[in-house]
């Protein structure tokens, strides 16, 4: 088994045996509430047109519709969803089953925004057969209209528990609909078109579907035994930013949440974007604010001020939280200049058509940095006193170096890289030479970093170091199929290493 190197370009999972290099580009998590689309069930959009088909676009109650819009506004590439609901009730379908029963289903997805209907037929089912019927269910994209936007089809569908097509057996896996309450005594009636009562119609779903009430902290937190709120972002396999827009318009995410999100980004090792307090409207109000600030942390960020963006439900500029037009400047620098090279690289600025809510005057800019907020541009300057990007660990960091937002993504960068790029090595039989390729994997991907002057001026072999012999792979462990590396990489100050420990188990 000779895994390939890892390296810093986008390839393919091809198996076990093959490294999985680092996305380039940056995977950005969004949660909270949407108009529609699955619950607690993140989905990966590539546009924002993409979005409006899954979740159903902007919507006033909400923020993270227009988060999302300014992620792609600004640059972004990819974005995880993950629909929070606070009581949201799902609409239910009713097909007749002669004059007193009837097939009652439920949509999968709650809302007001789930239009569904429902055909039965009887089509290739033998006459004396009593118990089978044809199913369609439909999405629709308004309601009582005709344009389909997905359709799930269940033939031979049988009322008899016996029967391979068993009714709550055929429509476990569906994406659309489930059954409410018990299995009819006899099959649903055949569905015919309402005017010419020949042609097979549809059953519309009912208007008693509900979006719930405004989220909550306790909502957006969510519980990790159950996947759901923030938790729910553990059925993808990474992210690199994770964004929690306001609650509401005039509600932001309250400390608790914050604390859970950063506390879980440095789990998942991501970074968490927070957004200054909707009262905060000047600098001055930030660098005030910032003297009762109760979130100090390595994997989280913060740029001021907020936004002015059109709101296109009003038709007037409103005033945003900037998390995802942030992410998606950070996602648009990464194309443009290598992560490795970030406290080179230009700083990010906003994209045509947005604003910001206030000036931020030069010394304001340097007096926020120190203490971990970082000032959105809207024009680029050259008398404008370069200033690094900061985390909001500010002096509490651990290390010196995870004050700044480009050394704290490089890190991240490079134990993402070599975690995802070495697990191979469970699925490769317990022995001395699943060692070696692993040291050697991880040697000639630092080799490359060194190369690329990731390191600086150091040697090679002052540069970065590999450990993942018997000095921390026991024979107990190899016997229980776990394997460990222990690397470390230059720290800005002489002499000193960045040191993780990687473990890998079944």
């Amino acid at each position: 088994m000779t895994p390939s190197n890892l390296g810093l370009q986008v390839e393919e999972e091809r198996g076990p045996d093959q490294s999985i290099p680092y996305l380039a580009t940056a995977r950005t998590a969004f949660v909270g509430r949407t108009l529609r689309g699955p619950v607690n069930r993140p989905v990966a959009v590539k546009s924002f047109t993409e979005f409006e088909h899954v979740f159903g676009g902007l919507w006033q109650p909400s923020p993270l519709g227009y988060a999302v819009e300014q992620f792609f506004d600004n640059g972004g590439r990819e974005a995880l969803i993950a629909r929070i609901v606070n009581g949201a009730r799902s609409a239910t379908l009713t097909l007749k089953a002669g004059a007193a029963a009837a097939l009652r289903l439920r949509a999968l997805r709650p809302g007001t925004r789930e239009f569904l209907r429902a055909s039965v037929d009887y089509d290739n089912i033998p006459l004396e057969n009593s118990t089978d019927f044809n199913l369609t269910v439909q999405r629709v994209r308004a309601a009582g209209a005709a344009h389909v936007e997905d359709q799930e089809i269940f033939l031979k569908v049988s009322l008899l528990p016996t029967a391979e097509g068993y009714l709550p057996l055929a429509i476990a896996q569906s994406e659309l609909i489930q059954l409410l309450g018990e299995v009819p005594p006899q099959r649903p009636d055949r569905t015919l078109d309402a005017v010419s009562g020949l042609a097979t119609g549809y059953v519309h779903s009912n208007s008693d579907g509900d979006d719930g009430a405004p989220l909550t902290d306790y909502d957006l937190i969510g519980s990790q035994t159950e996947r759901t709120g923030i938790f729910s972002l553990q059925q993808v396999d990474y992210f690199n930013f994770l964004c929690l827009p306001p609650l509401a318009r005039d509600q932001d995410v309250g400390v608790s949440a914050l604390l859970v999100g950063a506390r879980y980004c440095k789990e998942r090792r991501a970074l968490l974007i927070v957004d200054p307090p909707s009262h905060w409207y000047t600098a001055d109000d930030a660098l005030q604010g910032m003297r009762d600030w109760d979130l100090s942390n390595e994997n989280a960020l913060m740029y001021f001020p907020r936004l002015l963006a059109l709101d296109k439900l009003r038709g007037h500029f409103e005033s945003f939280a900037p998390c995802g037009a942030v992410a998606g400047m950070l996602a648009r620098c990464d194309e443009s200049s290598p992560l490795k090279l970030a406290d080179n690289a230009e700083e990010p600025i906003l994209r045509p058509g947005y604003r910001l809510i206030c000036l931020v005057a030069e010394d304001r800019r340097m007096r926020l940095a120190t203490l971990g907020v970082n000032t959105i541009q809207a024009v680029r300057s050259a008398a404008r006193i370069k200033v690094a990007p900061r985390t909001l660990a500010a002096a509490r960091a651990g290390s010196a170096d995870w004050r700044y937002l480009a050394s704290r993504r490089l890190a991240l960068f490079i134990v993402n890289s070599i975690e995802r790029g070495t697990r191979w090595v469970i699925l490769a039989h317990p022995h001395i030479e699943v060692a070696e390729l692993a040291a050697a994997q991880v040697r000639a991907f630092f080799e490359k970093l060194h190369e690329a002057g990731v390191f600086g001026e150091r040697r090679m072999e002052e540069a970065f170091f590999v450990v993942c012999d018997q000095r921390v792979n026991s024979p107990a462990a190899a016997h229980s199929a776990e394997f460990q590396l222990v690397i470390g990489f230059a720290a800005s100050r002489e002499s000193e290493f960045h040191s993780f420990r990687i473990s890998h188990s079944p």
